[in-house]
């Protein structure tokens, strides 16, 4: 008879229970948590506070000279876009014609290093006469920074 009820599909070794497709997620999310939180507050401890004294590298060519950067200053005196305005190179006022011709000879003498002009434009120059310079830099062989103030509270 034990025979007989082990063998039979109404026992209770035929039964299987259903596979469960579904997961449980919210084990998950714990232990997520909680590695957050072991992140959050073991990142700000991982920052050094020691003070190192760093050596001081010797020999090589430095990438940039001595030079004073070459800039170029535009500011506009009176009238409507492309009228009067002053152009300084450097401190030196020189007139519109002269831009070109003295750009070039100053980057004859510049090395790779020193091929940067920083241009900088007063607030009422017309956005004309700033691209004409500009245009002047890069047919130079110079590449072009433009000097932005952030404004001034009063």
């Amino acid at each position: 008879m034990a025979m007989n009820m082990a063998g039979s599909p109404g026992g209770r070794r035929g039964r299987r229970r259903a596979v469960m497709s579904e997961i449980n997620v919210t084990p998950m999310v714990d232990v997520m948590l909680v590695l957050l939180i072991i992140f959050m507050v073991a990142a700000p401890l991982m920052t050094s506070a020691i003070d190192i004294d760093l050596p001081i590298a010797s020999g090589g060519k430095s990438l940039s000279s001595n030079e004073p950067p070459l800039t170029l200053s535009v500011k506009r005196t009176a009238g409507s876009c492309n009228s009067n305005i002053e152009l300084y190179l450097g401190d030196t006022l020189i007139s519109g014609s002269e831009v070109l011709p003295k750009i070039k000879a100053i980057r004859e003498t510049r090395s790779e290093a020193d091929s940067v002009v920083y241009l900088r434009g007063d607030r009422d120059v017309c956005y004309t006469d700033m691209m004409k310079l500009l245009g002047y830099i890069r047919t130079a062989g110079f590449k072009a920074n433009i000097v932005i103030l952030p404004e001034q509270g009063s």
